[in-house]
């Protein structure tokens, strides 16, 4: 199915938003420096932005219902991603950072990045999966792992990161994706998490619930977006290692659980944690255990809440 949506001056198919042309990497003079703010969308979709310059992860907005993403295939949903960054005051982005291919990360990347004029930060599975949604390959920077950006203040290093365990849809995405596709033909296609930089604030957003021994122990952090899907399922061993890697190991003072909710409702209603929240209250009683020791505080964001980051750091 091809989404005629229009056509902007880069040649790609989009919506009936105006084209915009991506924010470069120097920061606008002329522009007000403004707090850093970060605004939860859910799943692991979070607006950064400091008034200059904005950035986004993921971008997933569409959220198919589970029958539909069982049974049959799935495609964008351009009425929600436009509602959704119209909720959110999103008309420019810098870039979308993609933590991994699966359909609740990277499906919506592609038409999110060409109504906002931004850059597409992925691996080449999302590559593929943009290139079926004709994205022009020149706004796509492939990733394995080491890399570094900057976008205005904006710095961001990439850093591998293991998918949560037992994770599905492993693999690689070897070819242009053209929706709609199968829940399936959404590889995993290797997995990041992203050290972001602001003025000396340092934030981590780290998607999937898992850690390699480590991997994290030269880098200092003052807030951590982590990741608890499917951490409820683990044993209170694997939570306390958890949190040692990611938060312990790097400073973290904030924490913010993200890919908790069920990201087959629509966000037009309020998040509920997935698997009936059993799952996700013992993940959450965990963390707070953990923090109590610790001087961490850990907050639950509601889609569309904006936080204050300047308070945190430097």
């Amino acid at each position: 199915m091809r989404h005629d949506l229009g056509t902007d001056p880069s040649g790609f198919t989009l919506g009936t938003t105006p084209s915009v042309r991506p924010q470069r990497d120097e920061p606008r003079p002329d522009i007000e420096r403004q707090p850093l703010r970060a605004t939860f969308l859910g799943v692991t979709t979070i607006l950064l932005a400091d008034g200059a310059t904005a950035i986004m992860t993921d971008g997933f907005f569409s959220r198919p219902g589970l029958a539909k993403a069982i049974r049959g295939a799935i495609a964008p949903d351009t009425v929600r991603i436009d509602n959704a960054l119209k909720r959110a005051g999103v008309v420019q982005l810098a870039a979308v950072l993609t933590a991994h291919s699966h359909h609740d990360h990277a499906m919506d990347t592609a038409i999110v990045a060409a109504k906002t004029g931004a850059e597409i930060i992925g691996s080449q599975s999302t590559r593929n999966i943009a290139l079926g949604l004709e994205f022009p390959d020149n706004r796509i920077r492939v990733i394995a792992g080491g890399e570094q950006f900057t976008f205005g203040r904006f710095q961001i290093s990439v850093i591998p990161s293991p998918h949560s365990p037992h994770g599905l849809f492993k693999g690689e995405v070897t070819s242009p994706l053209h929706p709609p596709a199968g829940l399936t033909a959404y590889k995993e296609g290797g997995n990041y998490s992203f050290l972001i930089v602001h003025e000396g604030r340092r934030v981590l957003i780290h998607p999937s619930a898992n850690f390699s021994p480590g991997f994290l122990s030269k880098e200092r952090v003052d807030v951590v977006f982590l990741g608890i899907g499917t951490l409820g399922t683990q044993r209170r061993r694997f939570i306390r290692d958890y949190w040692r890697e990611v938060v312990a190991t790097t400073g973290a003072k904030l924490v913010i659980p993200v890919h908790w909710d069920n990201f087959f409702k629509p966000l037009d209603e309020p998040l509920a944690p997935a698997g009936r929240g059993l799952f996700f209250n013992r993940a959450m009683r965990a963390l707070n255990d953990l923090s109590k020791d610790s001087n961490v505080v850990v907050r639950r964001l509601t889609a569309f809440e904006t936080i204050d980051l300047s308070a945190f750091g430097r």
